[in-house]
Formats: C-alpha cells, structure tokens, sequence
C-alpha cells in the first residue's frame, strides 16, 4: 500500500508508525505527518499525530502551539483547561483548544484515542473536518480513515486510522468515505 499514485497523493499507512512517549511521558502517540517532514515536537509548523491516553494525568504543553482534537474511541474525557472545564464525550467532534494552557485530564470510563492536529501561532490554521460520503479533495490536505469502515482516495483503499497525503497545490483527488474519515486541510507547504 506505501507509495504515490499518479495524482500525487502518498499513501501512509497506519502499520508502519511507531509508538512515541508523549513530551511529558505521559502516554502515547503516532505521528501520522508533519512538517517539516519528521520534525521533532519542538520543531514542527504543523503535526498530526493519534494519542493513546490510558490513564488521568496532564497533557503535555506546547508553547505557541494550538490544536484541534478529536476524540476517536472511548468514552470521553473532563478537561481541565486552566480555569475552564470541558467534557469530550462526543466521538468525531472536533474540539479546539491552546497547547500552552495547563491541560489536566479525567477520563470518563476507560482509555481513549485522540486524533490531533497541532500548529504553531502565526503559522496558517489548517482546516479539520470528519466527513462520510463522497466529496472531491483538492489542494494540500490529509485524509485519515478513523474507523473499521474505511476510505477510498483516488482509488486506494484505506483501513483505520490509515492516511494518504496530497502535497501539490493543484493535486485532486475523489473521496468515498465510507466511515467517519478526517480531512485536514493546509495553506501551506506540506512535507
């Protein structure tokens, strides 16, 4: 399944990401793309990434840094963030918040898995949708299956929590997701 199609779009498949502590060795996490390419989390423009949290505990703080999460399996989880309070137990509904504001987290009933997409201030926000049914992709996005039912881009086949990456500007690409699918969207370079 590794490789590009003819229309530019990279395949990245979920069985060749390893498992990384998290900054605050806390829990978890596999890096699905970055930029710049393999950019340590100090280093990054933008990073999306899928976190295992096992248990209650801090997450770890990024410094000018923002993210949109997306709870992905579990139950759900009470954040803590700085003064504010918020309950995640909604799956696929993306949740916007600062990476630099102290995060606590109570899960609910179990361990969770959170999709994140992070980006440095003054960088270009990228976009996050969780999308079903069948759009046309055009311009630097990734699209990530997030359940059992997959996707399809530009003909290629994706199982959970598999990706594919389109880099050009001008890339376009058909989307059948059959299941819940994430597109972020960039303006501007990806890896």
């Amino acid at each position: 399944m590794p490789g590009t199609t003819d229309n530019g779009v990279r395949l990245l498949p979920a069985a060749e990401r390893t498992a990384a502590a998290w900054k605050n060795g806390g829990g978890v996490t596999r890096n699905i793309a970055a930029s710049p390419p393999d950019a340590g989390t100090d280093e990054f423009v933008w990073r999306v990434s899928l976190a295992d949290v096992a248990g209650d505990g801090p997450f770890s703080a990024f410094p000018d840094v923002d993210r949109t999460l997306t709870m992905v399996e579990g139950a759900g989880m009470e954040l803590t963030l700085g003064d504010d309070r918020r309950t995640v137990d909604e799956c696929y509904a993306p949740q916007d918040f600062r990476g630099d504001v102290p995060t606590d987290c109570h899960l609910i009933d179990g361990p969770v898995v959170n999709f994140n997409v992070m980006w440095r201030r003054g960088a270009a926000r990228p976009s996050v949708a969780v999308v079903r049914g069948r759009l046309t992709i055009t311009g630097k996005a990734l699209v990530v299956a997030l359940d059992d039912e997959g996707a399809v881009v530009a003909g290629r086949a994706l199982g959970r929590y598999d990706a594919a990456l389109m880099n050009a500007a001008t890339a376009t690409a058909p989307l059948h997701a059959m299941g819940r699918t994430a597109v972020v969207t960039f303006a501007e370079p990806t890896p």
